[in-house]
This record gives structure tokens, C-alpha cells and sequence, in this order.
């Protein structure tokens, strides 16, 4: 729900004259958001929404649509021209020095660039300096309500149980020189969630031998691949309640199909696990210590870990996302190997760590999900795997 009082109070603490919410046919998710029109059938015409550090906030809204913003409160400004719109937005922003906008310097973070270049330009053009929205974004729209922390704790009692019965599957299947397909795990998983009313955005990750070594690899009907006895295997799996809100839980785990782990996996999952602990007791310390910590502060200390064993050029993703109502969410994530986050890892954020190293026969990686309260506590959720799983042991 939209609060200005909450708003207004976060402006003056990042020391910011104001807030310029604009979109264009949805193109804006996290203002649709914080304006209460997620879910809202987009219109056709540019609004704009223009919320100062202190005082009353302005819309600028077309004629054709004049009511675009009629649930928020403010005096409404009509335009239909495109002198008209110019002359709104000065208007709107006129005598400010320094306002946010969903913007991020450079190619520093598509997550949060959703205005375009030429909106940008001109109201930089009314000497206005633009600061990025990013940690505004996370702190009306990623963080997480007790509500939406419950419903992660409930979306991984499932997730984890998921792990159980795939494991179990595939070792009922492969013995005795048996096997099963990676698409048929799969099915199993999204089963197990239609069961316990999960949904997700896409079906799980099986991913055997080679395929492991794809991060983003997808088993599809005849294009996937059979597991058997000697195969290793990664599961990445991600799901949230059925209800309006939830946020996801999304975990990857990795088991070897026989009795005993050759060393080659286990030594390798050994580094990997190092890196995710590595990364989060960064976090720890930082909100022990009472600093601020930038995401890509969480994937420095991951990659520190991989980069001393040997193994940076086969780390190849970031090591976290945030995670909210999209398993990607929009805010901090822990990455400074695809873009430098310099975005505030913030109390009622939650996200993944998931350091990984891929080779051409096989991947390993470890996912849980890590949770800052309103407290500062942090909470790890999903477990932390110890060892690869020895499957049919």
C-alpha cells in the first residue's frame, strides 16, 4: 500500500529533494508497484509522479487517461501536447537539485534502469541531478513484510522436501541398472509443489553430467538426457505459495548416483561450499559489526575463495539475486562479476547465495537462500550441504 510518510522519510534519509516516478505502458514494474498499480491494466500514455522530501506530491497524467492516477494523492496536472508535457514536467521537478529516478549509471544494473535515455536527458537538461533508486526500490518493493517471511519459510519446508523425493526417485529407478530421465525427475517436482500448493514461473533444473556444467541448463522433452548409476546430478529448484505476495524459495543441491563420491566431485563441491559459507559470513559480519555492505562486497567474498583454489575462470555468474515475489527479484543482488551492485544489502531483503565451478562434464553449485531481519538478524534458509550426496548409499 502506498505510504508517503514512509516515502518522504526514506528521501530525507538518502538525502534526496524527491522521487520522479514515471512509465510507459508497464515498462516500470517496481514504480507500477509502489504506486499501487501492479495488476493494473497499463494504459497507453506516459505518467508521471513526482513525490518531494517533504510537502504535497504532482501527477502528470494525459488527457486521455486523466484518472491514470486518481487513487494517489496530489494536485493533478493534464497535458495532451508534447510542449505541454515538457512544461509538466519542469513544473513537476522545478527548483530541485537532486532527485531519484529508476536509473543506474553506465551498464552498472539493468534491474533498476527502467527509464529511458531520453526521459533522463531532459530532466537533466533543468540542471537536476539524478541519483539511482535502487535502495528506494529495495525498501518499498523488495523488502518483505512477517507475512511474506512466513510464506518463505513455508515455500521451503516443500522445496527442501522436494530434494528427498527426487533423490529417492532416482535411486529406486537406477538400480539395478535401471534409469530415468531428467524430465521425469522434473515432472516428479512440480507434482510434489502442485501437491503442496507451490507455483513457480518454470519448471526445475535436472541437470546430469554434462548438462550440470550449463547453469541455465533446462531439460525439455526430447532434448533431455537419462541418469544412471555413475552419473552425477544438480538440482536447482525454485517455487512460492499460491497466494497473492509470497515470495520464493530456490535452492540447488547436488548428489552422485552410486554408494561412494569420486573425489573429483567431492573436492570441487568442497570449494564450492567454502565460497558460499565465505559469502555468508560476510553478511554476518557486516550486520554484527552494524556497516554497510554493498552486494557486491557478498560476491567479492565467494569469489576470493574460487579465485585461491584455482578455479575464477569456471565461476562464471554472480554468486546471488535478490529474491521477492520474482524468484529474481529487484533488489541488491551479490554481484560484482556481471555488474558492480553497489546497492545497500538491507535489513527485510532476502536472497540467494550460489557460488559455482562449471566444467564441460560437469557443474557444481550450492544454493540457499539468506534473509535479514528487521532485527538484523540473519537467517539462512534451505540448508547448508555439507558433502555431495552419495544417492543410493
Amino acid at each position: 500500500m502506498f505510504d508517503l510518510p514512509s516515502i518522504q522519510k526514506q528521501l530525507e534519509e538518502f538525502r534526496l529533494d524527491g522521487w520522479l516516478l514515471y512509465d510507459f505502458r508497464a515498462h516500470n514494474v517496481p514504480a507500477r508497484r509502489i504506486l499501487d498499480l501492479d495488476g493494473v491494466p497499463p494504459g497507453s500514455r506516459r505518467f508521471f509522479y513526482f513525490i518531494p522530501v517533504a510537502g504535497t506530491p504532482r501527477k502528470l497524467v494525459h488527457a486521455i487517461e486523466s484518472k491514470a492516477l486518481d487513487h494517489l494523492p496530489g494536485e493533478k496536472i493534464v497535458y495532451r501536447a508534447w510542449g505541454e508535457l515538457e512544461a509538466g514536467i519542469t513544473a513537476l521537478i522545478q527548483s530541485r537539485r537532486r532527485i531519484a529516478m529508476e536509473y543506474a549509471v553506465d551498464l552498472s544494473n539493468p534491474y533498476v534502469s527502467k527509464v529511458d535515455g531520453g526521459t533522463i536527458e531532459y530532466v537533466r537538461k533543468l540542471n537536476v541531478e539524478i541519483a539511482s533508486s535502487g535502495d528506494l526500490i529495495q525498501v518499498f518493493e523488495s523488502s518483505w513484510s512477517d507475512d511474506q517471511w512466513r510464506s518463505h519459510l513455508e515455500a521451503e519446508k516443500v522445496t527442501t522436501s522436494a530434494f528427498d523425493l527426487a533423490w529417492g526417485l532416482i535411486a529406486e529407478k537406477t538400480r539395478g541398472d535401471g534409469s530415468i530421465r531428467e524430465i521425469e525427475v522434473q515432472a516428479a517436482i512440480l507434482e510434489h509443489f502442485e501437491k503442496h500448493d507451490l507455483t513457480t514461473y518454470s519448471p526445475p533444473n535436472v541437470s546430469v553430467g554434462p548438462h550440470s556444467g550449463d547453469p541455465h541448463y533446462e531439460p525439455t522433452a526430447g532434448g533431455d538426457a537419462p541418469i544412471r548409476t555413475g552419473d552425477f546430478v544438480l538440482i536447482d529448484l525454485w517455487g512460492k505459495l499460491k497466494r497473492p505476495g509470497s515470495v520464493y524459495s530456490d535452492l540447488t543441491r547436488v548428489g552422485f548416483v552410486g554408494d561412494a563420491v569420486p573425489e573429483k566431485y567431492e573436492r570441487i563441491f568442497q570449494i564450492v561450499a567454502a565460497a558460499r559459507d565465505a559469502a555468508i559470513d560476510r553478511v554476518r559480519e557486516a550486520f554484527r559489526s552494524d556497516r554497510p555492505l554493498h552486494g557486491f562486497e557478498v560476491d567479492d567474498a565467494a569469489r576470493e575463495v574460487i579465485r585461491r583454489a584455482g578455479h575464477e575462470s569456471h565461476f562464471i555468474h554472480r554468486t546471488g539475486h535478490n529474491i521477492g515475489q520474482e524468484v529474481h527479484g529487484n533488489g541488491a543482488n551479490m554481484d560484482n562479476l556481471e555488474t558492480h551492485d553497489e546497492r545497500l544489502v538491507l535489513p527485510r531483503t532476502g536472497f540467494s547465495i550460489e557460488p559455482g565451478i562449471y566444467f564441460e562434464d560437469f557443474g557444481i553449485r550450492s544454493e540457499v537462500n539468506v534473509f535479514v531481519d528487521s532485527e538484523r538478524r540473519v537467517h539462512v534458509t534451505g540448508g547448508l550441504q555439507k558433502s555431495v550426496l552419495p544417492i543410493l548409499a
